[in-house]
């Protein structure tokens, strides 16, 4: 009896069926300037004419990391394309950028086409979040490769911004102050500490702790900020913008100052999310240890003038977007890279 393809275990009909399932879903999130989309070798966007004078495009890849255990788990596919999404264009936004279009990679040992669409959903949902076209992607079955049941994910956003309004943190001074804008929860990073800790804790994703439902929280999608910070750049002049993802604070806000800055943050300035006290207590965390992990409630940071803060926080609770001052610009040593220090 000859072998075939489907024998060794990859469905080409499932990926073909997969394919007319994801179409309706990207429908939703097509922007004017799509040429050709989903179900072509490669996705056709064009530049929106008359727009720019000088268009940069601004590039970012990311995935969910180990995020998707939980999703696994506790069989929930519907929000981690989200965060998928999340990852790459609160990324490119930084640059001021709004994201055109994305791309995502999914694979996996055996197409299970149903669990395939829900993800894919939530991808084009995260696309619709950020005003991007979900314009193409790769579903690979690569049996052997992965564990049965499981899958991986990876995302690719691009962005354009007019060369002019690129924003680069060149006019950070000393005296600006820093915007914390709140996080949904963790994100999509830490999460290899905070399954340890729950391992270690012998707890499950099903039960809860002082009120909170482990899984459910530790599901909840990535914030996408693109919408909010597009508005906040058409009212005041931001200065420099930082997504906070691994090595939180501490780490990132560092890459949106010049060298020989610091920003001086205050942990008591702002109210983080309770699973983050939770995870702490039951790990025995050092706290710099959870500051270094996680986002600690702070999901994108803003420099501005002082004299943008208040309208600032006002343009971003109108799109409902907590914001808080917590910290300030300080000259460091002369000639020292940027750094970023969280006080009690």
């Amino acid at each position: 009896m000859a072998t075939t393809y489907k024998q060794a275990g990859v469905d080409i009909e499932a990926g073909d069926a997969l394919v007319e399932r994801i179409k309706p879903h990207a429908a939703k999130t097509r922007r004017s300037e799509v040429v050709s989309g989903v179900g072509g070798f490669g996705g056709l966007f064009a530049i929106p004419p008359g727009k720019y004078k000088e268009p940069i495009l601004v590039s970012g890849t990311d995935g969910v990391g180990t995020k998707l255990k939980l999703a696994f788990a506790m069989d929930l596919h519907e929000t981690v394309g989200i965060d998928l999404v999340a990852m790459s264009v609160n990324d490119v936004l930084t640059s001021g950028a709004e994201p055109l279009f994305f791309l995502d990679y999914f694979a996996t040992a055996r197409l299970d086409v149903e669990r395939a669409e829900k993800v894919i959903a939530g991808v084009a949902k995260g696309c619709e979040l950020s005003g991007c076209t979900l314009l193409g992607g790769e579903t690979a079955e690569l049996p052997g490769f992965y564990v049965p049941g499981e899958y991986e994910l990876a995302g690719f956003a691009v962005g354009i911004v007019e060369r002019s309004k690129i924003i680069d943190g060149k006019s950070i001074a000393p005296g600006d102050r820093v915007l914390g804008l709140a996080s949904s929860g963790l994100h999509s990073n830490g999460f290899s500490l905070a399954r340890r800790i729950l391992e270690d804790a012998k707890l499950k994703l099903t039960d809860s702790v002082e009120g909170i439902s482990l899984g459910k929280t530790l599901l909840e999608p990535t914030r996408i900020y693109v919408k909010d910070i597009l508005a906040l750049m058409g009212e005041v002049n931001v200065k420099g913008l930082a997504h906070i993802t691994g090595s939180g604070l501490p780490g990132n806000v560092p890459r949106c100052i010049p060298d020989g800055l610091r920003a001086v943050l205050k942990e008591s300035a702002w109210k983080r999310p309770a699973i983050f006290d939770v995870l702490q207590r039951l790990g025995e965390v050092e706290r710099m240890e959870m500051f270094n992990t996680f986002n600690m409630g702070i999901g994108m940071t803003v420099v501005l003038a002082p004299g943008d803060v208040k309208q600032a926080i006002e343009v971003l609770g109108k799109r409902g977007i907590t914001a808080w001052d917590i910290g300030q610009i300080e000259a460091g040593k002369p000639g020292a890279e940027a750094e970023a220090v969280v006080e009690p």
